[in-house]
């Protein structure tokens, strides 16, 4: 069987007759009591279309007239329900094709993720017939789907019940299905789903579609989606960029995070940027906002249904415990959210409120007096909401009890006439106690379970409307068309597989990036009169294509300043290098000049097997993998993409001038990251890993003096 051709994702007009049917037939229908036939049919029992139940054994079924087929039906289904046993589901496929079903929901098991390979062709066969008849398939091997707005609740399981929607509402896409039907469970709590989508083995449609999907559909606000993983990821790339543009935010959590896709890397950035740092990455390029927790997703993505454009750069805290004020400062610090002091005018007001034991600065602490007092803290939020320069206001609930409840209601009405919200985020272990409900059901009022998970949204939200004001210019081409390709011969006469550091340099000086200057030589004498000629002080290095890390071999020494320092140590290096077993080839020594002091950084990349180009920026040196400082962007990158890796960085401080080193041109080294980005993605099918390790950096002087490219094998 040929394999199936790369599409693009579906759109909502595709997938409206399976996802929002006016008529549902559900093959397999039961008479027998807990019988997934049987739970199809129960859990109908409000949709508001029309249901047909299908089986040749019955005449009827739950008080429904029962057929025998679905040809028999008075009229095509929009959606076959099939509820049969994994042996008798092609068939039925077949049978609903021929009939122009509009599409199928496989609940059964045992296709492709038991791993035999007659399972994986069956499942295969049933992705053929959807590709030649334009029906679509959910599953097999899936739980289900929800469509509240139909009341539409299609799958075997019991349900906590969804109410009807609000308007403010996440649609939930899972591709575990018992994950995500244990998500739709906040429905208990009070958060309005649109859609529940799972898609199990995702024969057809899977997640990139419904993602497309809600992008679409105007009774969702948000797109929660719990991701392991997909073998065409730029499909769901694609589908994220839908999402923007409908300005409908993504919300995504990834399981499966190990990175064995790198471990088999030689270069450091090529084990650095593994296939869960890819997706973060490749996401957060269209916008999307990921969440480290899979407790956070309904949380976050609740906060981003209620939230409007952000008003201003910071928010304000109001606390009636000085722990709990301590701890969203902590938490804002953390995630680089600003809280902004109150001026003069707003502080004596907030004093005029508060006890002379409280804090009226940000975070405001009103302290427990509050009880004796509770409309000092609606005027101190009122005050602190109506300060254009606090976007939201973060009030942790230390205590939970229905003395609380009214309070929300009030908080609801005052963010609502500020039109911006109120982050409740509740600190106390009373996890489904009063308040709860009238929290999520409120338009202006965010509930979080994590005062951590608060601030990351918070400052996830601050990134996101400044991306949607400023969107980042696309990669300008820096380098010409003969240089790409001179850069590509040179790569290609290379007689191994990972480039000497010379050769890897005189490719990347085709493409601008700055490197230092150099001679090999084959003997001692030969050496000190390369450093006579270069100036000391200089650096000897062992060049072997079997020694690609220089300082783990031991082959390289610095600093020397005197022809006997420069005889000295070529003799060390050669008789390091001999010692290695097995035997390297040894080139010579190159001899290069010392390189002064200034901030040590590593850009480079790798080519992914799913994403393609990549490129990695961090600290270098021999900290790249100790520190693992390092951000990577698919390839190739633009200037402002580039800044905004550096910026991103928990080390920005040492580019920004720390002690006696100076500050780096941020530009400049932008300019290179840009070059490296552009030679990765134009080299993609000749390179397989990149490493210019370290660049030295100081004020707009920025040199390579040490690199690594490894050849696609």
């Amino acid at each position: 069987m040929t394999a199936a051709p790369q599409r693009s994702v579906y759109r909502h007009a595709q997938m409206s007759r399976v996802l929002a049917p006016a008529s549902i037939a559900v093959v397999g229908a039961s008479t027998r009591a807990g019988a997934f036939g049987e739970r199809a049919l129960q859990n109908l029992k409000d949709f508001d279309g029309r249901v047909y139940p299908i089986n040749p054994r019955y005449e009827e079924v739950g008080g429904r007239k029962c057929y025998p087929s679905v040809a028999a039906l008075p009229e095509v289904p929009d959606c076959a329900v099939i509820c049969a046993a994994r042996e008798a589901v092609e068939d039925i496929v077949v049978q609903c094709a021929a009939a122009g079903v509009g599409g199928c929901i496989i609940f059964a098991s045992g296709y492709s993720e038991v791993g035999l390979p007659e399972r994986v062709a069956q499942q295969e066969r049933l992705s053929a017939i959807s590709r030649e008849s334009g029906m679509r398939i959910v599953g097999p091997n899936c739980i289900g789907t929800v469509n509240t707005v139909r009341d539409c609740i299609i799958t075997f399981m019991t349900l906590t019940p969804m109410p009807k929607i609000g308007h403010r509402n996440i649609g939930l896409i899972s591709q575990s299905g018992a994950l995500g039907f244990s998500l739709a469970q906040a429905t208990a709590r009070g958060v309005s789903f649109s859609h529940a989508f799972t898609s199990g083995n995702s024969c057809d449609i899977d997640m990139s579609d419904f993602v497309s999907y809600l992008a679409d559909d105007p009774a969702c606000g948000t797109i929660a989606c719990v991701f392991e993983g997909s073998s065409n990821p730029e499909r769901l790339l694609e589908a994220a960029e839908l999402a923007w543009q409908a300005n409908k935010p993504l919300i995504v959590f990834k399981i499966a995070k190990g990175e064995q896709g790198a471990a088999a890397a030689m270069s450091h950035t090529g084990s650095l940027a593994g296939t869960h740092a890819t997706y973060q990455s490749a996401l957060k390029g269209t916008g999307a906002i990921m969440v480290e927790n899979y407790e956070d997703l309904i949380d976050t993505a609740a906060f981003f249904a209620k939230a409007g454009a952000a008003s201003g750069p910071g928010v304000a805290v109001l606390a009636s415990s000085g722990g709990a004020a301590i701890m969203a400062a902590d938490c804002a610090e953390e995630h680089g959210v600003p809280l902004p002091q109150p001026p003069a005018e707003l502080k004596a007001l907030l004093e005029s409120h508060i006890p002379d034991f409280g804090v009226a600065n940000n975070p405001v602490d009103v302290t427990a007096q509050v009880i004796n007092q509770p409309e000092s803290l609606n005027a101190c939020a009122t005050a602190l909401l109506a300060h254009d320069p606090y976007a939201a206001l973060v009030v942790p609930a230390a205590y939970c009890t229905p003395m609380s409840i009214p309070r929300y209601a009030v908080f609801n009405e005052l963010a609502g006439a500020a039109k911006k919200l109120i982050c409740q985020v509740w600190v106390n272990e009373y996890l489904a106690g009063p308040g709860v409900a009238e929290i999520e059901q409120a338009d202006n009022l965010a509930f979080f379970r994590s005062m951590d998970n608060c601030f990351a949204t918070l400052a996830a939200w601050q990134r996101r409307e400044e991306l949607r004001k400023h969107p980042r210019k696309p990669a300008e081409r820096l380098v010409g068309e003969a240089d790409a390709r001179r850069a590509g011969e040179l790569i290609g006469k290379a007689t191994t597989r990972a480039l000497t550091e010379r050769e890897a340099k005189e490719v990347l000086a085709l493409y601008g990036v700055p490197v230092v200057g150099e001679k090999l030589v084959n003997s001692a004498d030969e050496a000190a009169a390369a450093a006579e000629a270069l100036g000391m002080p200089v650096v000897l290095k062992a060049e072997s294509p079997d020694l690609p890390h220089k300082t783990e071999a031991g082959v390289i020494r610095l600093n020397l300043k005197s022809a006997a320092e420069v005889r000295d140590a070529y003799t060390i290096i050669m008789e390091r290098a001999n010692a290695v077993t097995p035997k390297p080839r040894v080139n010579g020594v190159l001899v290069q000049p010392m390189v002064p002091q200034g901030v040590e950084m590593v850009v480079g990349g790798r080519v992914d097997p799913l994403f393609g180009p990549l490129v990695v920026v961090g600290l270098g040196g021999i900290l790249v993998e100790l520190m693992k400082d390092t951000v990577l962007a698919l390839a190739p990158v633009g200037h402002d993409e580039a800044v905004a890796m550096l910026r991103s960085l928990k080390g920005v401080k040492l580019l920004e001038g720390f002690r006696n080193l100076p500050s780096v041109d941020m530009d400049r080294l932008a300019d290179v990251i840009c070059r490296v980005s552009q030679f990765m993605a134009d080299q993609r099918e000749v390179i397989a890993e990149l490493d210019v390790n370290p660049l030295i950096c100081a004020g707009d002087r920025i040199t390579a003096v040490d690199a690594l490219i490894v050849r696609k094998e």
